[in-house]
C-alpha cells in the first residue's frame, strides 16, 4: 500500500497541528493488528513517502504536492495521502484530473465532509475553499458527490445548487446508509475514483481531534463501514484523510480512528 505523508496546512492559522497527523496516524497503526475484515495490518509492508513542505510558502507547497501526486497517479495503482488539512486536496485533485485527462479516462470525486468547503477563494485555496477551487479549475461537475453535509453557508448552498453538484446530507445518509452506499458505488462505476475524507464528517464524540466541531455526525462504526464499501472499488485510485489534529485530540481517539480508516484500505 502506497502511503504519502502530506503535511500541508493552509487554514489561516486555524488548522495548525494538522501537519503532525501523518506521523501520529502511522504510529497509532502499530496497535492496529488487523482491520475489521480480519485482514492483518503490517506497517512494514507499506510503501511510505513524505512530501517535505514549507507551510510558510503556500504556493511552493501546493506545487510540490501537485508534482508528487501527479507522479504517484502515473506510477502507482492506488495512493493514500495523509494530511494535513483539506487544502492539500486541491493540488492532489488537480493532478488526478490532469493524469486522467492525459490518459483519456473518466474520473470522479467522492467527498465525506460536514462542510461543503465552497467559500469563494481569495488567494491560494484554503481548507474552506478547496472544493470550489477544484470545481472552478475544470473538474467535471457531474462527477462530484459530497456526502455527510450538516453545516453549509448560504453562499455555499447557492454555489452547489448553481453548479448542480450532487450532495447527500447527513439525514439522508443516516436514514439509508446501505442504500446510499449502493448509489455511491454505482456512481463510481466506470470511472477512476478519488475519495476525500474530512474527519469532521464523524461526530465529535468519536473524533474530537479536529478544527471545526460539528455535532450530529457519523459514528466511528459508520465511517469504517463506508471505508469498507469504498475499498471494494477496484477503480479507487486515490484517497486522502485530512483535518485530524493531534493537538486537539482526546485520549488519541481521533488519531486511532484515522489509523483504523487507513487499515480498511489495506
Amino acid at each position: 500500500m502506497f502511503v504519502v505523508k502530506t503535511p500541508g496546512i493552509n487554514g489561516l492559522g486555524r488548522t495548525k497541528g494538522c501537519e503532525n497527523a501523518g506521523n501520529a496516524i502511522l504510529k497509532a497503526i502499530d496497535d492496529v493488528w488487523s482491520n475489521l475484515k480480519g485482514k492483518p495490518v503490517d506497517k512494514r509492508l507499506f510503501d511510505l513517502e513524505e512530501i517535505h513542505l514549507d507551510n510558510n510558502n503556500v504556493n511552493e507547497a501546493q506545487d510540490l504536492i501537485y508534482k508528487n501526486a501527479y507522479e504517484s497517479f502515473e506510477l502507482k495503482n492506488k495512493a493514500i495521502f495523509l494530511g494535513g488539512d483539506h487544502s492539500i486536496s486541491f493540488p492532489i485533485l488537480k493532478a488526478f484530473k490532469d493524469v486522467n485527462i492525459k490518459n483519456q479516462r473518466e474520473y470522479c470525486l467522492i467527498v465525506l465532509d460536514a462542510h461543503p468547503d465552497c467559500m469563494k477563494p481569495e488567494r491560494e485555496p484554503t481548507h474552506e475553499t478547496w472544493l470550489r477551487a477544484v470545481i472552478d479549475s475544470g473538474f467535471e461537475k457531474g462527477n462530484i458527490m459530497v456526502i455527510g453535509l450538516r453545516n453549509s453557508s448560504f453562499e455555499e448552498i447557492d454555489f452547489l445548487n448553481k453548479e448542480k453538484i450532487k450532495k447527500i446530507h447527513i439525514n439522508e445518509l443516516s436514514q439509508d446508509m446501505h442504500g446510499i452506499m449502493d448509489m455511491v458505488m454505482e456512481f463510481s462505476q466506470g470511472k477512476e475514483a478519488y475519495l476525500s475524507i474530512d474527519i469532521d464528517v464523524v461526530d465529535p464524540s468519536f473524533a474530537p481531534g479536529t478544527g471545526y466541531i460539528e455535532p450530529g455526525g457519523l459514528t466511528s462504526r459508520e465511517i469504517l463501514y463506508i471505508a469498507q464499501r469504498m475499498a471494494l472499488l477496484k477503480n479507487l485510485r486515490g484517497i486522502d484523510i485530512v483535518e485530524i489534529n493531534p493537538s486537539n485530540d482526546r485520549d488519541g481517539m481521533t488519531v486511532k480512528l484515522g489509523a483504523k480508516i487507513l487499515a480498511e484500505f489495506v
